[in-house]
């Protein structure tokens, strides 16, 4: 059955037509969970400045995930991510502390080391033939040996400008909107909300006219402008309490914005992109139909490590210092992102938009146990059995949709 056949069979079937139920579901599940903690923290979790600390703190599994998700699709996996990070911090820390570069060459270097640490690994992978769970549990411990063998002791003393990356906010240039019921709220912020929100709203129209041209089902009117009105909310009510707190809009927010509109491009509207999942689907028959899988499979980790020189910059700069241990379990971070937000175990199917809501739910619960002071072992023991329900949801939704087709 080909693939339009198929969703046409699956809208028929389905009352919300071509609806996203999985990713609506996992939308409803994250303000499920926000309510569930606001309740179980006294209403601390929402406070304006722990929307901001929950940003600038999970803008890693953010940034990794978006890496991580495009190596799932493609049907491989890396478990080396968080090695690196630890790795490009000490590059980070030895060039601008100890070499005195400027830290925008700092950065860049950090980028380039990320491309020839992905370079090496899609190497073994892609030409070579070795499974990339070998290759990159071997890169795990390359990366991390080289990162404590830069990192002897912690790296600190950066400049204000480098740490204001992953600390601080964009620049008030709009001042403040004074509306006496709701505050003072930051004008660059509100600004932002409302262009993202507008852009949802047209990019959501504009699929939905893609789709009926394309003589696939569409959901029902009422469900759609339900559905899109739900998020549009949610979007609008983070832009609140990030303008009333303390910075504004996090800088980190924008790289991940900007990353997450490129990549979802990429992935949607570009051959490169469109091979991805060919691969991850059925990589001899798209080698048959033409796709160059080793250069694509290639291509996959040297963008996977430059995602993951950019974490480590993020992290550093949060950090304020280069430490050996960090990124430590960061690649199980961002795994479990990319499963909790619908990636198949399989390879062949996953979304950004997906990853970035499965980054929130463990951002959410990283913050929400810590802030009950939840004991370590069982943050870890929660988050494990919210990965496994993800993908044991997964595994029976399509045992169901294979058995109905």
């Amino acid at each position: 059955m080909s693939e339009n056949t198929t969703t046409q069979a699956e809208g028929r079937r389905n009352p919300f037509g071509s609806m996203n139920l999985r990713e609506s579901g996992l939308v409803i599940a994250l303000v499920g969970i926000v309510a569930l903690f606001q309740v179980l923290t006294s209403g601390r979790l929402m406070v304006p400045d722990n929307i901001a600390s929950l940003i600038q703190q999970n803008a890693y599994v953010m940034i990794l995930a978006i890496g991580m998700m495009l190596v799932i699709v493609a049907g491989h996996i890396d478990l080396s991510v968080g090695s690196i990070v630890a790795m490009v911090g000490g590059v980070v820390g030895i060039a601008i502390i100890n070499w005195g570069l400027p830290w925008p060459v700092a950065i860049l270097l950090a980028l380039a080391v990320g491309m020839l640490v992905g370079a090496w690994q899609g190497f073994w992978v892609a030409y070579m033939g070795i499974p990339a769970f070998i290759v990159t549990l071997g890169g795990m411990l390359i990366f991390r040996g080289f990162a404590q063998l830069l990192v002897g002791q912690t790296i600190s003393g950066f400049p204000k400008d480098f740490i204001t990356i992953g600390n601080g906010a964009l620049p008030n240039v709009l001042g403040f909107t004074n509306t006496p019921s709701i505050g003072y709220i930051d004008g660059v912020t509100l600004l932002i909300g409302l262009v993202a929100t507008a852009a949802f709203i047209w990019s959501s129209l504009r699929q939905r006219a893609a789709v009926r041209r394309n003589g696939q089902v569409v959901s029902a009117p009422g469900l759609f402008w339900a559905r899109t009105v739900a998020i549009a909310l949610v979007m609008l009510g983070v832009t609140y309490l990030l303008g009333l707190s303390t910075g504004g809009f996090p800088i980190v927010l924008v790289i991940v914005g900007v990353l997450v509109v490129a990549f979802s491009y990429m992935l949607k509207n570009t051959r490169f992109g469109r091979n991805i999942y060919a691969l991850g689907g059925n990589a001899r028959a798209a080698e048959l139909s033409g796709v160059n899988v080793k250069k694509d499979v290639f291509w996959v980790f040297v963008l996977m490590g430059v995602l993951s020189a950019l974490a480590g910059v993020v992290v550093t700069s949060r950090a304020g210092a280069a430490v050996a241990a960090a990124g430590t379990s960061y690649e199980l971070d961002a795994i479990a992102a990319c499963f909790i937000g619908g990636a198949a175990v399989t390879g062949g199917v996953g979304k950004i938009s997906g990853a970035m809501l499965g980054a929130l739910v463990m951002g959410v619960l990283n913050i929400g146990l810590s802030i009950m002071a939840v004991d370590p072992a069982w943050q870890m023991a929660i988050k494990g059995f919210v990965l496994l329900a993800a993908v044991a949801f997964d595994l029976v939704n399509k045992r169901k949709a294979g058995s109905t087709v």
